[in-house]
């Protein structure tokens, strides 16, 4: 199970670089208006509602010998990698060509998410699949998760030293940032199974897949908090490059009191958010325990409220000291939203499996990603509409750190903290009407165990 985890760490790597620096690198580094920037993010969402749900549908009705999931993983996850690396290095000649320049980053992404969303739609579904346990499931959903946060450390700390102040090596970084993505997928193949007694299983068509899914009550309330919950991972890590360049002044080395020893501007951005990864690592098993103990369902409702709480402290800091505190006691809410919600998602998929006598991962794990990826879009639309309206300011080649207005400052501080706040309530909402845990989520594990026990008799016969 820990080789399967271990895919994961290429999940969160390749994805949070790109969600936390592409922006970035485009509109601040590489001179497009943000605005430009927004137009394609609402672009991007809508391809994303069309190829989530096909990705997992194709991966439902998929039936070769070597299974539904497995073959899409070991045939993409290459080409993902390349085109992860070309999203970074778009040719010289295009840059300060406006109009070329947003064309290439435009199918870059869409390319980019397309092979993405395959590869780890398919990944992702075997995880209830394999794991039938709820408690083993919290137990391999917290390696998942130590895994992905060692790849969000990768993905987020390590780019702004790689890449240099004005991200002239972004070529070597994203040459490394590829090859490391590549790798773990690879590996993980290697601890991937799927189980034979549901390949026999006969797929519904596409529409009455589509529609099916849509009137499971349950799952429409999960989707709502899960939008709302990657809103917030979207949005901290798309925000953190211009809250602490201009709202916590990152600007210079900082020499640190007592110690002597001095963070350059590259080093200081990625200690910022990659501590707060890392001081999540020691907190997952709290939040397994607190899962193993209470439900995955009134657990995740106790981290919407807490890191509701601990976002709107972003308002107050002025150093990096002071923000770099508060992302640090937010790293200890960010292990119970990163590994709570795969587990009220398997439990979708067996109560589905009761109702339709089909395991049906792939359709729920594509429209989970279809989530995914419009709180992506939402928070792409978010930035460049706030950064466009508050009057953002947008460095120049002769001046990297222009002086930005009060109401871009604001902005940005919403973007970090208010903004995210008022998504975790809204989480919690939604987590108010969803119904599948306590006696109901009981009897469920107990119906879909016997279910299974008869498919792999049939099957034997």
């Amino acid at each position: 199970m820990i080789l399967y985890a271990s895919g994961s760490l290429a999940v969160a790597l390749s994805y949070q670089s790109f969600g936390t620096y592409i922006q970035f690198l485009y509109i601040d580094i590489l001179g497009l208006p943000a605005a430009w920037v927004g137009i394609s993010w609402s672009i991007y969402g809508l391809w994303n509602a069309i190829n989530d749900p096909l990705a997992g549908y194709w991966s439902d009705a998929t039936r070769t010998r070597w299974g539904r999931r497995i073959p899409w993983i070991a045939g993409l996850f290459i080409p993902l990698s390349l085109t992860f690396y070309l999203l970074w290095t778009p040719p010289e000649a295009l840059i300060g060509d406006g109009r070329s320049l947003i064309l290439y980053f435009l199918a870059a992404i869409l390319i980019f998410d397309l092979l993405w969303t395959i590869v780890v739609m398919n990944w992702t579904a075997l995880f209830p699949e394999m794991i039938p346990d709820e408690k083993q499931r919290a137990s391999v959903s917290a390696w998942r998760q130590t895994f992905s946060l060692v790849g969000l450390i990768i993905g987020v700390a390590l780019p702004p030293i790689l890449a240099g102040e004005d991200w002239s090596g972004r070529g070597g970084m994203a040459l490394l940032l590829a090859g490391v993505t590549a790798f773990f997928f690879g590996l993980s193949l290697f601890g991937s199974r799927e189980r034979p007694e549901f390949w026999q299983d006969t797929s519904l068509p596409f529409k009455e897949a589509l529609r099916t899914s849509l009137a499971n009550r349950d799952f429409r309330y999960f989707l709502g908090a899960n939008l709302m919950v990657q809103f917030v991972f979207g949005a901290l890590t798309a925000s953190v490059p211009f809250y602490t360049k201009y709202v916590l002044l990152i600007q210079s080395d900082l020499t640190l009191p007592g110690v002597g020893l001095t963070l350059d501007v590259g080093l200081q951005n990625s200690l910022f958010l990659g501590l707060a990864f890392i001081i999540a690592l020691p907190a997952l098993p709290v939040w397994t325990a607190l899962a193993r103990r209470v439900g995955a369902w009134r657990a995740l409702r106790v981290s919407c409220l807490l890191g509701a709480g601990i976002l709107l402290l972003f308002f107050w800091p002025r150093d990096f000291y002071g923000g770099t505190a508060v992302a640090l006691l937010f790293g200890l809410n960010l292990a119970g939203l990163l590994m709570l919600p795969d587990l009220l998602i398997a439990d979708v998929v067996d109560a589905d499996e009761l109702d339709t006598g089909v395991r049906r991962e792939g359709m729920y794990f594509g429209m989970n990603g279809l989530i995914i990826r419009l709180a992506f879009s939402l928070q792409g639309i978010i930035t460049g509409t706030v950064l466009t309206w508050s009057g953002y300011v947008a460095p120049t080649p002769l001046e990297l750190y222009p002086v930005q207005p009060d109401a871009a400052l604001w902005g940005i501080r919403l973007m970090i903290g208010g903004f995210p706040a008022l998504a975790l309530l809204l989480a919690y909402w939604f987590l108010r009407h969803y119904a599948l845990h306590g006696q109901r989520l009981t009897q469920v594990q107990s119906d879909v165990a016997q279910l299974q026990a008869r498919k792999r008799d049939d099957r034997v016969k």
